[in-house]
C-alpha cells in the first residue's frame, strides 16, 4: 500500500467515532483515498461474566466496525476502497499503527471519553497527536449528537431530530 494516500478512522461505538467516520468518508472521497476503518480491542474489553476468548473480541470489533456503517450510512458507501482493520492493543498506539506514512490522514472524534477513561488510559487524540506521522484531523460531535450521547448516558429520553448532523471539524494537525 505504500505510496497510496489512507484516511484512518477510529471506531470505538461512541457517537463521537461515527462523527468522525462520517468526515473520515468524506475526506477519502475527497483526496480518492483507501480509507481504513480501525477497531482496536484488548483482552480487557470482556464483560461481567467473565473472560472472553481472544478470538470473539476480535470478531466483536469486527462487528463495531460493521455496526458503525450500518449506523451512519445503512451500510457501506458504494464508490470508496475500504479497508477495515481491527488491532490489537490500546485505540492511541493502534490508529498510529496503521498510519503508513505521511501522505495518510488520521481521524479521531473527540468528546467519546468519559473523564474516568482519560485519567485510565490517556487521551486517545493527544496520543494520535503526539505520535502520528501525518496530520490528524479532530472531529468534535454536533450538537445533536452530543445531547444524544448524554441522553444515552444518563437514560433519558433521546431527542428528536429531522435529517442527520453534520460533524465539526476541531482541528488539523
Amino acid at each position: 500500500m505504500t505510496g497510496t494516500t489512507r484516511v484512518i478512522v477510529g471506531l470505538s461505538g461512541s457517537l463521537g467515532s461515527l462523527a468522525a467516520l462520517y468526515r473520515a468518508v468524506s475526506e477519502a472521497a475527497r483526496l480518492d483515498a483507501v480509507l481504513v476503518p480501525v477497531a482496536a480491542w484488548s483482552p480487557a474489553d470482556g464483560d461481567r461474566r467473565g473472560p472472553r476468548p481472544l478470538s470473539e473480541l476480535e470478531h466483536a470489533a469486527r462487528r463495531r466496525i460493521d455496526t458503525a456503517f450500518e449506523q451512519a450510512f445503512c451500510g457501506y458507501p458504494a464508490g470508496l476502497v475500504i479497508h477495515p482493520l481491527t488491532v490489537r492493543g490500546p485505540a492511541g498506539p493502534a490508529l498510529v499503527s496503521a498510519v503508513t506514512g505521511p501522505d495518510d490522514r488520521l481521524v479521531v472524534g473527540t468528546g467519546g471519553q468519559g473523564r474516568v477513561d482519560r485519567l485510565l488510559h490517556g487521551s486517545v487524540l493527544g496520543h494520535c497527536r503526539a505520535h502520528a506521522p501525518c496530520p490528524v484531523l479532530a472531529v468534535s460531535p454536533s450538537e445533536l449528537l452530543e445531547r444524544l450521547e448524554f441522553s444515552a448516558r444518563i437514560g433519558a429520553p433521546l431527542p428528536l431530530a429531522a435529517g442527520r448532523p453534520e460533524p465539526r471539524a476541531a482541528g488539523v494537525r
